[in-house]
Formats: C-alpha cells, structure tokens, sequence
C-alpha cells in the first residue's frame, strides 16, 4: 500500500534505481510529496533509538534509512 509522504527537512538521499545500476544521489527538499511504501524499523545509535524507514517509491525506485522525522505522512 502507498502512502503520500511529505517531507519536512531537506537532505541528500541515496536512489536505488535498480540491482544492476549505480545509487543516484538526490536533494529531496522541505515540502516535496511523493507516493511511498514504507517500511519501518528502529536503530540503536549513541544517542540513543531512532526510528528509521526504507522508502519504496511508486516509480520503482527506493531509499533506505530515511529518519522518520525527515517525513509525515500527508494523507
């Protein structure tokens, strides 16, 4: 299921395209929506857990370890 996400901070994200092709680096900026499955997951860091999320893209692209508080969902 796609969510539509916005996103609440600019940063650089790595695209997986697909297998065969290199990552494309990305400036995703505050504001920009996109249609996402996302897939959830806490990582333990020195300050402590953070919520992180795979993001798959209706395009059949994908990035991986987005901090959730670099997006909401907009829905």
């Amino acid at each position: 299921m796609y969510h539509t996400i916005q996103f609440a901070a600019e940063f650089t994200a790595d695209i997986e395209t697909s297998a065969r092709h290199p990552l494309e680096r990305i400036r995703i900026r505050a504001g920009d929506r996109m249609q996402a499955q996302i897939r959830p997951y806490v990582l333990e860091t020195e300050e402590g857990l953070v919520e992180m999320a795979d993001l798959y893209f209706a395009d059949g692209t994908a990035t991986r370890g987005v901090r959730f508080a670099n997006f909401f969902f907009a829905e």
